[in-house]
């Protein structure tokens, strides 16, 4: 379930009332008459289960009422309500199957947005990961994996290819190329510091390195892989389990890849360089790919139930 919270101006409260009671999966309605100072209004609060949510959140901003006055929703962890339990059973399909694209949208939005935290977490991660390919450390390259915060802004191009929404498109492509760039840029110079220091050795990089070498050997496992990952990546967004996330990050090579082209780089291997970048692109577009036809066919199915809720 997810509780609903609306500040409605005086002159709308019975048009949303209206709506909220006609919509099926919608229970525990509360009025609160003039309680809303800021924006002035009443305060209108419910439960809603999370797949009639999409529907009902359209509808509020037909009415202008994320402009006039404000609309808000959050989950609700427990719920111990047999009402609760009745609209959950009477909302057309699965909760868990549910997308609510103005929560995509806007988390998206935060996620891809390019950043001096998202910069940090993305430089770090390849920083981490130029350790792992000198050293063959798998355990390194895990990691470094894990902290990459680069499926935020795959999961904003995605959603802005569904949405056609080319705001969004062009944040979440400004946040992913510019992000790496940095990245790859600054761990240039961390690997030259590190040879400096006696850390890196040029050998290190020419050797077999049997357990990272997977990261400058792109082939078409690499882009079953990417594929596999985005279709997780994107059904753990759209279904609010974002443990699931984790998986995803250590599932793809594009930090270790970066991270690999720009060790190479700083020693003039321009060969596994261009390798390492093409697996990088080979991940990403990867994921973009399986990440644009999941969200497709989510609306599809979504949009083909509702439509057969409405006929009946």
């Amino acid at each position: 379930m997810l509780h609903l919270r609306l500040i409605v101006p005086g002159s709308r409260t019975d048009d949303v009332l209206r709506l909220l009671e006609t919509t099926v999966g919608v229970t525990h309605l509360v009025v609160l008459d003039g309680a809303a100072r800021d924006p002035r209004g009443d305060v209108v609060m419910c439960d809603v289960a999370r797949e009639a949510a999409d529907g009902l959140l359209s509808g509020l901003r037909g009415m202008d009422l994320d402009r006039t006055g404000s609309i808000a929703l959050e989950n609700i962890d427990l719920s111990l309500s047999r009402r609760a339990d009745r609209a959950e059973d009477e909302a057309p399909g699965e909760g868990a199957d549910a997308v609510l694209w103005e929560s995509l949208a806007d988390a998206t939005h935060e996620e891809s947005t390019l950043s001096a935290t998202y910069l940090a977490f993305l430089t770090v991660a390849t920083m981490i990961a130029a350790c792992g390919v000198v050293l063959d450390n798998a355990i390194l390259i895990v990691g470094a994996m894990a902290v990459g915060p680069e499926f935020g802004p795959l999961a904003g191009i995605c959603t802005a290819l569904v949405q056609r929404a080319p705001r969004l498109a062009w944040r979440s492509l400004q946040a992913l190329l510019v992000g790496f760039a940095v990245a790859m840029a600054v761990t240039v110079g961390f690997s030259l510091f590190m040879d400096a220091a006696g850390l890196f050795h040029a050998e290190d990089l020419a050797a077999t390195r049997p357990n990272t070498n997977f990261v400058y050997r792109p082939d078409w496992f690499s882009f079953v892989v990417a594929v596999l990952a985005g279709i997780a990546g994107v059904l753990s967004l759209t279904s609010a389990k974002s443990g699931a996330l984790v998986g995803v990050a250590i599932s793809v090579t594009t930090v270790p890849a970066a991270a690999n082209a720009a060790v190479a780089l700083g020693y003039q291997e321009y060969g596994q360089a261009w390798h390492s970048m093409e697996q990088l692109l080979l991940n990403l577009a990867g994921i973009v790919l399986a990440g644009t036809l999941t969200l497709t066919t989510q609306k599809l199915l979504w949009a083909r139930k509702d439509a057969g809720r409405r006929a009946r």
